[in-house]
């Protein structure tokens, strides 16, 4: 991937047709633009993931937050993956508050589709007035 690759052009936000798990994504991206409009940009990262879960909540979506994933390494368990949201068991939600989103944040995402099974991740960002947003399917080696 290179940069053009990237979704942080709001314009350039509005997701094609077709899309897996569209429904919810467009309800998780309409939830995070509520929550940015409402709190406004240069707050932490984890003021904005608490209030998405309040507002994940409000419009009916089940949301586990912080849930532990046991990682294993030769049948030894060597430390927990811990994604910040897993939204009606179908989404991983990363809020970022970054300039730009990167290659280890999308690396971070297959690592996080990989260790829950799940095929659709969505990296949020509240850094600016504008929300960005990237999906991150699941790649299959």
């Amino acid at each position: 991937m290179n940069a053009d690759d990237f979704n942080d052009d709001p314009e350039e936000g509005k997701m094609p047709q077709g899309l897996l798990h569209e429904d919810l994504s467009r309800s998780i991206i309409g939830c995070a633009m509520t929550v940015l409009n409402t709190l406004k940009p240069g707050l932490d990262e984890k003021l904005y993931e608490n209030a998405l879960v309040l507002e994940l909540t409000a419009h009916g979506h089940f949301v586990e937050q912080q849930k532990q994933f046991h990682v294993f390494y030769r049948d030894v368990e060597i430390g927990k993956g811990v994604p910040d949201l897993i939204v009606d068991e179908k989404v991983v939600v990363d809020p970022k508050v970054v300039e730009i989103f990167n290659e280890t944040h999308l690396a971070q995402m297959q690592g996080y589709l990989n260790l829950t099974g799940l095929e659709l991740a969505l990296l949020i960002n509240f850094k600016h007035a504008r929300l960005a947003w990237k999906r991150v399917v699941k790649q299959h080696h």
